[in-house]
């Protein structure tokens, strides 16, 4: 088995004892990159400097300067391409920022190195994190490493098929409606958004402040405790960070019984529409916990069928709000055609029409309507009260249950092109991730096997704010069960 193929928790456990160095597993998973290219995983391979880390991790290995307290020292990690990496290439997947050099790092990224770990590459992404399908990214689409027809999901469906299909050990992705948790499902990994303040935003480029929420990807329970474990904690330079004690995450990991686990199963997560065989397995795991002892009601959170309407008023508000700064000014690209010379306004304008694809103009209009005089009453303010509504259904449940569970999506991965010209149908695709997102929540999706076209197939758990340890305790019990079992 190559290098790439193993989980971080077992490489770390191979590179205490010598068995493999950093640059091995590094040059594994160049090596699976390059050989897989047409997936179109990443925007920018950092070969050299990703090499160039790896010895020096080895040389700290064999001097003893790397202890436990590096979680993932020598592990090769990939970032969306919408988190800051100091004087590396940030796209957003944009053309307005194609060539746009961060000075600084973004939070998440300095914890990925003072924990000794290899940035690999910037993951592809749709155009803002606006999509559910990595198909708007101006550097083309991702493929689906299950069957490269289909698309991945998204927005974060970059890191989502290269964790997926070993092109990295470990993956960051942002999740604002789903945009980590439903890729995830669709290539056949594990995907976590958690609660909102409990990973710092600075860094990451803004889609819609109020929900964006940065998480990771790997390809177990086990590996995704370990990352959170490097990623969690305050930041005084993000003011929605929340200042309160990060728990070790990955101890603990396996020492949960799910007998006597409360399990709740909202009735509106299982709609008509739903793909057959979705519903089918996600029914079969539920049998399963069942047998385990799992205690297992139906409830209801009446307010989830305005989550989707309501979700797209306010992130393309917030969108609209964070996206008047690209104007060709200060940097990103800039119009060059002889009216922009000559008149501000104009400048302006070409520099927009041409930097933002459909996708982000059509969010953009949308939000600027909803915060225009005479509407931001009616839309806005509503939806911001629809949104505490929703927030008091998933506070109401978790006073009953430990967890909820339901499908991640709706639908296994589409063709690519099936969906981009129907919007209304591409959003459907977070019908059931939106809500975590309005309420603040942590959520993960599980994989639980493929479908009979052999295509993945989640399931996804959501707990109470700042609950990730239980959780993620729940999630690793479950896991076991569906490795066995389904």
């Amino acid at each position: 088995m190559e290098w790439n193929q193993y989980k971080a928790w077992e490489l770390i456990g191979f590179l205490a004892k010598k068995e493999v160095s950093s640059r091995e597993i590094t040059e594994s998973v160049l090596k699976r990159i390059e050989e897989r290219k047409q997936i179109n995983a990443y925007i920018s391979v950092l070969k050299e400097s990703a090499l160039q880390a790896a010895a020096q991790t080895d040389e700290q290995y064999r001097t003893g300067q790397i202890d436990k307290k590096h979680l993932i020292a020598g592990i090769p990690i990939a970032v969306k391409d919408n988190i800051c990496y100091k004087n590396n290439r940030t796209t957003c997947g944009s053309r307005i920022l194609e060539q746009f050099i961060p000075p600084y790092n973004a939070f998440v990224i300095n914890r990925i190195l003072e924990h000794r770990g290899i940035i690999i590459g910037k993951t592809n992404m749709d155009e803002f994190a606006m999509g559910s399908s990595t198909e708007t990214s101006f550097f083309g689409p991702t493929l689906n490493p299950a069957d490269t027809g289909c698309i991945p999901g998204g927005s974060s469906g970059g890191s989502a098929a290269a964790v997926a299909d070993s092109q990295a050990i470990l993956g960051l992705g942002s999740d604002t409606g789903g945009s980590i948790r439903q890729p995830a499902s669709l290539c056949g990994c594990v995907g976590m958004k958690p609660t909102y303040g409990l990973v710092s935003r600075f860094g990451l480029v803004a889609f819609a402040s109020s929900l964006d929420q940065i998480g990771g990807f790997t390809r177990d329970v086990k590996d995704m405790s370990l990352l959170l474990n490097v990623i969690a904690g305050h930041d005084k330079k993000d003011s929605t960070s929340v200042d309160r004690p990060v728990p070790d995450y990955f101890s603990g990991i396996g020492q949960l019984n799910i007998k006597g686990i409360k399990i709740g199963i909202p009735r509106e997560y299982f709609i008509e529409g739903m793909d057959k065989e979705i519903k089918e397995r996600i029914e079969k795991v539920i049998k399963l916990l069942e047998k385990e002892g799992a205690i297992i009601e139906e409830t209801s959170l009446p307010h989830t069928e305005y989550a989707v309407a309501d979700y797209y008023i306010i992130a393309p508000a917030e969108a609209s709000s964070n996206l008047a700064r690209y104007d060709g000014v200060k940097y990103g690209y800039r119009s060059k055609s002889e009216e922009s010379a000559n008149n501000l306004i104009q400048m302006y304008f070409n520099t927009r029409k041409d930097g933002f694809g459909p996708e982000v103009k059509r969010r953009i209009l949308l939000g600027t309507y909803s915060l225009s005089s005479g509407y931001y009453d009616a839309y806005y303010l509503k939806a911001l009260k629809v949104r505490t509504l929703i927030k008091q259904d998933f506070e109401k449940a978790f006073k009953k249950f430990d967890v909820l569970l339901t499908p991640t999506s709706p639908t296994p991965a589409f063709r690519i092109g099936e969906k981009i010209k129907d919007p209304l149908q591409m959003y459907l695709s977070d019908i059931f991730t939106i809500s975590t997102n309005m309420a603040g929540i942590p959520g993960i999706s599980l994989p639980a096997g493929n479908n009979s076209k052999g295509l993945p197939v989640g399931v996804q758990l959501m707990a109470g704010p700042f609950e990730e340890k239980k959780l993620l305790q729940i999630s690793y019990a479950l896991e076991q069960i569906i490795k066995d079992k389904v």
